[in-house]
């Protein structure tokens, strides 16, 4: 970020629904938002880190860390994240907010990295980043309240993640929510309410059938994701009923299917959604002045 001038802007880090990965597909579930003068980081799949400083961040500016819910593609890689932004030269606080078992996470991960982090502390004469980092657990309801900066959670449906949870930031008038893992849940309408941006999940019942079949667990699979997830035009009509300026589809399932394309979400989403539309890809960048959409913007 340059002196004198505060960037605000959504990164969709890594756009595809759950944690595989495959030759030249997107990479699991982490978004950048710079809001406020704060650098924001919402969930922390596979790839996060170099999908941060690809995006042109300075690891050692990490602030917060929100993650919406303990399953993989949302987890795997916070701890890798801080530490390497450690190793990277950070040295202000971070704070990472999480649903219950967040704190076991890292404490756990700062166990199994116990020899590298002593070593390092010693002879690199850096801090430690035990003390750097603090957790904190959230459930429903109002999370942040600070320097202008507010984030509430709305607890959603995503069995059997029973603590899984959608957030809305709010700063100086800006809003942004992202939906987290959902099934269809019409609360979330009142959540989101008026948000310049809706961050959603959304899954394509075309291909839900060759998804389940090259994984290798096919009823199941299929039975959790119908269960668990939200088609797109059941995220089309939760932008619908809460009024907001851009819906922006993530989180995709299936994301790395060569027979879908564009095309074929907004298709599905123009169903229950007219307004203005935002297709996830890697590294796509949606300001948050007026919710433009840069990089690959679908405005159909």
């Amino acid at each position: 970020m340059s002196a004198g001038k505060v960037v605000e802007r959504l990164v969709l880090l890594g756009s595809k629904g759950g944690p595989a990965i495959r030759p030249g597909g997107p990479w699991p579930s982490s978004s950048l938002l710079e809001i406020g003068g704060r650098t924001i980081v919402v969930d922390c799949g596979l790839g996060v880190t170099r999908a941060l400083t690809d995006a042109g961040i300075s690891l050692k500016a990490l602030d917060l860390v929100f993650v919406t819910h303990l399953h993989s593609d949302h987890v795997l890689e916070l701890g890798p994240l801080i530490h390497t932004a450690w190793t990277a030269g950070l040295a202000t606080p971070v704070t990472v907010y999480g649903p219950p078992g967040t704190g076991r996470y890292w404490r756990h991960f700062c166990e199994t990295m116990e020899f590298d982090i002593d070593i390092r502390i010693v002879d690199e004469g850096r801090l430690d980043i035990r003390g750097l980092v603090s957790v904190e657990e959230f459930g429903e309801g109002s999370v942040v309240e600070e320097g202008g900066l507010t984030v509430t959670a709305l607890r959603v449906d995503h069995p059997p993640v029973t603590d899984c949870f959608a957030l809305r930031f709010e700063h100086g008038g800006t809003s942004v929510a992202f939906s987290a893992d959902t099934a269809f849940f019409p609360p979330l309408a009142e959540f989101a309410r008026s948000a310049d941006i809706l961050v959603h999940e959304a899954m394509l019942e075309e291909g839900v059938e060759r998804l389940v079949a090259r994984t290798g667990n096919g009823a199941r699979l299929r039975e959790h994701l119908f269960a668990s997830h939200s088609l797109a035009e059941e995220a089309g009509r939760i932008a619908s009923d809460a009024g907001v300026k851009r819906l922006v589809l993530n989180h995709l399932i299936p994301a790395d299917d060569p027979a879908i394309g564009d095309a074929d979400w907004v298709a599905a989403v123009r169903k229950t959604w007219p307004g203005d539309l935002t297709i996830a890809r890697d590294g796509l960048v949606v300001q948050l002045s007026g919710a433009k959409a840069a990089r690959g913007e679908e405005t159909a």
